[in-house]
């Protein structure tokens, strides 16, 4: 972990994914939370999202209507804070593009990037022999055949570097490096992918072998993240909203997929999108309509709109 504050370092590195869970049954969209201020507080003043499949649509867009709801939150006195597993680099365009200020957290939890001087505050990395050697067990244990792989470097470039069948449709941003080359530079995390074996499965596998040595994560399909141990969405909220000065009961939670489950269980109150993994939508507190159909938006504005 690398940090401007050791403090804040301690508080990461020593507070579990799970210090908070989430509790009651899923609610149906549009089931009605109590009245959102209490002697002109709203009931929620941190509203935490993921970006993509959340905040974002498919086009990487955030709706005219979700940006609408997003100022009626800033008009309410709340605070809107970003909790994604892109790294900073990459999710830079999409805060300048709605005007977010201020802390967002990046990387899956491993960053925390001040937005409104664009500076990492905290950055944690991953041992690269670790990560291969957990790579490589993770290949053995599914005996299927090699994983398809991808690194980010460390910060600040944090790069995406893939090995050339990775993907199909390799963007012209991307790195391409031979398999070797992916562990001669400091990186943050691997991105696994197999193309005949379960998403699922993967995630088991490296979970199991890498045991206690690194974290394992499934932000998006076709995509399995090896990170640092003790890193996730819910560590990093906790980090930035100990800034913040919230807690867990002040915060209202997005997310999408099985990346969001610390997000959503350190929250108060978590919401899964319709387009959610169906291991998010049964620890919700509710289920929005889909990122598609502006689902933050809809309970944003039940929830902060004016009487």
């Amino acid at each position: 972990m690398h940090t401007a504050d050791t403090a804040d370092a301690a508080v990461s590195a020593s507070v579990p994914a799970s210090a908070v869970s989430v509790t009651g049954a899923v609610a149906a969209p549009g089931v009605l939370l109590p009245r959102p201020r209490t002697a002109g507080r709203p009931r929620f003043p941190l509203v935490a999202t993921d970006l993509d499949g959340t905040l974002l649509r498919k086009d990487l867009t955030v709706s005219p209507r979700t940006r609408e709801a997003l100022a009626l939150v800033r008009a309410a006195g709340a605070r809107h804070l970003v909790v994604t597993g892109r790294p900073a680099a990459s999710c830079r365009e999409f805060l300048v593009a709605i005007g977010y200020r201020g802390l967002a957290v990046c990387g899956q939890g491993a960053q925390l990037y001040d937005a409104s001087a664009d500076r990492l505050l905290v950055s944690a990395s991953l041992d690269r022999e670790l990560a291969r050697s957990v790579v490589e067990r993770t290949e053995e244990a599914l005996g299927a055949g090699p994983l398809e792989l991808a690194v980010v470097t460390a910060a600040p470039e944090n790069r995406f570097v893939v090995t050339a069948r990775f993907t199909d449709r390799r963007r012209p941003e991307w790195g391409l490096a031979e398999r070797e080359e992916l562990w001669t530079a400091p990186i943050e995390k691997v991105l696994m992918r197999h193309r005949t074996v379960a998403d699922g499965l993967v995630a088991e596998t490296a979970e199991r072998v890498g045991a206690g040595e690194v974290a394992v994560t499934h932000s998006e399909k076709g995509m399995i993240e090896l990170l640092p141990a003790g890193t996730d969405k819910g560590v990093g909220l906790q980090l930035a909203a100990d800034r913040m000065g919230f807690t867990p009961a002040e915060t209202i939670a997005f997310g999408d997929m099985p990346n969001d489950l610390p997000l959503l269980g350190w929250a108060g109150y978590g919401v899964a999108m319709g387009n959610a993994h169906p291991d998010l939508m049964a620890i919700a507190d509710e289920v929005a309509p889909s990122h598609e159909e502006d689902g933050v938006a809809v309970v944003l504005e039940r929830l902060f709109a004016h009487p």
